[in-house]
């Protein structure tokens, strides 16, 4: 395909608005509504979320990682501490999250801080998990270079046969984080490109002020 070709690329977006007047004056409600929508709609994975991390000196990444909760605090996932994302957080704990839902048009945008969770919170999940999934978090050293998937699937292998029929520990390396916002933005694409951008920025402990961004 050529840069023209690309250029020419372009939906119209016409599925729904967004007011000030639709929305929760709570941030964490509204995107409580708007995920339940996500759900019923059977958009294709829905807890699908852009994570952005950068280093101490500025350099991003992005990647995609799966929610696993929310509440009034935050937002929840889980993860290798030694992956890239993890050692960034630990230097830099500054993060954002994007969660697109193509079918509804509609985009949100999250800015805050990030902490790690309770290692109970962390047990609890970890447990939770497939059995292949707990052995796959203790099989792979993420994002550290390896010379071939066969060392992963030996590794897998090898912790299965440890073991057995035994419960598996969580490993002291893998567990989960909380984005808690500090700037929720509620995106609904609209016809000519105008559209509707709420933004919640986060006043005090509790308060949220609500303010409508040109798109």
């Amino acid at each position: 395909m050529n840069q023209a070709d690309i250029q020419n690329i372009r939906s119209e977006y016409l599925a729904a608005s967004l007011s000030e007047t639709d929305t929760s004056a709570d941030p964490i409600k509204q995107f409580d509504k708007w995920f339940n929508e996500a759900l019923k709609a059977e958009v294709a994975e829905p807890t699908a979320m852009t994570l952005a991390t950068a280093t101490s000196d500025g350099r991003p990444s992005a990647r995609i990682v799966l929610l696993k909760g929310f509440n009034n605090e935050g937002f929840v996932f889980y993860t290798n501490y030694l992956s890239r994302k993890g050692k960034e957080i630990g230097k830099n704990p500054l993060g954002s999250l994007l969660f697109f839902w193509a079918g509804l048009e509609r985009q949100v945008r999250i800015e805050g801080t990030i902490e790690k969770v309770s290692r109970e919170d962390s047990e609890q999940y970890f447990h939770s998990r497939p059995r292949a999934s707990q052995l796959g978090a203790i099989a792979s050293p993420q994002s550290q270079e390896i010379a071939d998937r066969d060392i992963l699937e030996k590794k897998f292998s090898e912790a299965d046969a440890q073991y057995g029929d035994q419960e598996i520990p969580k490993p002291s390396f893998w567990g989960g984080y909380i984005l808690k916002p500090r700037l929720i933005e509620f995106w609904q694409g609209r016809r000519s490109r105008l559209h509707d951008r709420i933004l919640y920025k986060k006043v005090d402990n509790k308060n949220w002020k609500k303010v409508r961004l040109a798109p």
